[in-house]
């Protein structure tokens, strides 16, 4: 009787390991097929995006590629949710770079081209020279990083103003409640660089030179994608998808077919 039940035993074992491996072995064949499609649509995203970033000469100006690739994803995904405008323009604010850096880009993507590359302040919390602190907190005096959408201009204590409106939950969402807007400011100078060896800071707004104000307000008008970026694995987005934005953006070299054997979000 023993060595009936083993001998059922084993037969379950050598069964089981039988499904297992085939189970497995459907599953990375599965895996391989996912990866075999996704290789050609980020592939061909990536050289797009180099495409833009060479174009208007972003590497040159101090952009890293990462933050512009990043940038350009949640550009257009938030164009594919019906967040934003149809402006061409995308606006980022790298804190990866340090106040005394020109880290503010304008970047026209429809003609390839920067508009400009100027000073922008951070939050007087945040650091010094280095924005190394953010909080998405009423009255905590930091920045806050994410991706914003350009919302109406309005008069207020710092003059001219745009308002700012935070797509990411957890992260920048109370830009409202914090009004955090684009503003001038006099701190945002060569001359406090060159007196304090950095820019002033804001209550956390992304703050730009007074003589600056108008053009860049102008410019930006409202519905615009403005990314504040802070290298950290902290942050996530629901707008960093890499196949929706490939899809939406109708990337050079991708045929529907390669679209419609992705999986989208």
């Amino acid at each position: 009787m023993r060595r009936y039940i083993l001998g059922v035993s084993g037969l379950c074992f050598i069964a089981f390991s039988l499904v297992f491996t085939s189970w497995k072995k459907s599953n990375t064949l599965e895996e391989k097929t996912i990866n075999a499609n996704i290789t050609p649509l980020k592939n061909a995203y990536l050289n797009y995006a180099e495409h833009i970033y060479d174009s208007a000469h972003l590497k040159a100006s101090g952009l890293a590629f990462p933050v512009f690739e990043k940038a350009l994803t949640g550009f257009y995904n938030l164009k594919k949710s019906g967040r934003v405008s149809n402006s061409p323009l995308l606006t980022i604010a790298d804190f990866d770079q340090a106040s005394s850096k020109k880290r503010l880009y304008i970047i026209n993507l429809a003609e390839e081209r920067m508009v400009l590359n100027t000073w922008v302040a951070h939050g007087q919390k945040s650091g010094e020279d280095q924005a190394v602190a953010f909080s998405n907190q009423n009255d905590s005096f930091t920045s806050s990083i994410g991706f914003y959408v350009t919302g109406e201009e309005y008069q207020g204590a710092h003059g001219r103003s745009l308002k700012l409106d935070g797509m990411d939950p957890g992260f920048n969402d109370n830009a409202r409640l914090r009004s955090i807007v684009i503003h001038g400011a006099p701190y945002v100078s060569e001359g406090t660089i060159a007196a304090l060896g950095r820019l002033g800071r804001s209550q956390g707004c992304p703050a730009v030179a007074p003589e600056l104000c108008n053009e860049v307000i102008n410019t930006l008008g409202s519905g615009s994608v403005l990314f504040i970026n802070k290298s950290t694995a902290a942050y996530h987005s629901a707008y960093l998808n890499e196949g929706t934005a490939a899809a939406f953006a109708q990337v050079p070299g991708l045929i529907n077919s390669d679209l419609a054997s992705i999986h989208q979000d």
